[in-house]
């Protein structure tokens, strides 16, 4: 019994001892933090770093970048329209065709038949010349009767390199100037009656770009009367 209680006091004196030797821990802080800022090394030196600034993502920003980048716009030269051109005789839209067919423009050119022209006109006029020169000696032999109202058709009509006195709507009034013209001296001229006109032509281009107008512009500017609109 006597060597249970030695052993029990032995243990408890260790313990103690353990625990002043502070071997055990000690809940005290005020007392071991002194302790502890002495044995820092350089405490003096020591100091504050500031938080961590984050970095933006340059993949997120790329993708962001990309997600909401617009749609480019088209530049003018196609930029897409329709236009069209006219009017034409039969035989200058065959010519017309003829210059454009280097265009290949395919099914985006289309042939338009316009409506005839009812009116009925008297035309008092002297037969074509041949050519330009005989048109012009002509005149010149009109001017010398004293008539100075006419002028040299020069268009691809039937009266072409001929010499218009004069268009009526009234016949009277044709065959005034006829007769006044007899008295002159001109026993060339001469009355015909123009009818209904034969259907003329127009012609419209869809989907065509600005540099593809530019050329069809310079196609139909020689013309004479045929002019090129936007579609209405």
């Amino acid at each position: 019994m006597l060597k249970l209680i030695f052993w029990f006091l032995l243990c408890l004196n260790g313990l103690l001892f353990a625990y002043s030797q502070g071997l055990l821990g000690n809940d005290n802080r005020n007392e071991r933090e002194p302790a502890r800022v002495k044995n820092q090394l350089n405490a003096d030196k020591l100091r504050l770093l500031p938080a961590p600034v984050a970095r933006p993502n340059p993949v997120a920003e790329v993708e962001a970048g990309a997600t909401a980048t617009p749609t480019p716009t088209l530049p003018p030269s196609t930029l897409v329209a329709c236009i069209e051109a006219g009017s034409f005789s039969p035989a200058d839209a065959r010519r017309f065709e003829a210059q454009l067919a280097p265009l290949q423009l395919g099914q985006r050119q289309r042939r338009l038949s316009l409506a005839s022209t009812d009116a009925t006109s008297h035309i008092v006029f002297i037969a074509p010349q041949g050519s330009k020169v005989a048109a012009e000696r002509k005149a010149g032999e009109l001017r010398n009767l004293g008539v100075t109202d006419y002028f040299i058709v020069a268009d691809n009509s039937a009266l072409k390199w001929g010499i218009s006195l004069g268009v009526f709507k009234s016949e009277t009034a044709a065959r005034t100037l006829l007769a006044t013209l007899g008295k002159q001296g001109v026993a060339s001229a001469r009355l015909t009656t123009r009818g209904a006109q034969p259907g003329r032509l127009a012609f419209r281009f869809s989907g065509v770009d600005a540099a593809t107008r530019a050329k069809i512009d310079a196609i139909t500017e020689p013309f004479a009367g045929v002019d090129t609109r936007n579609c209405e």
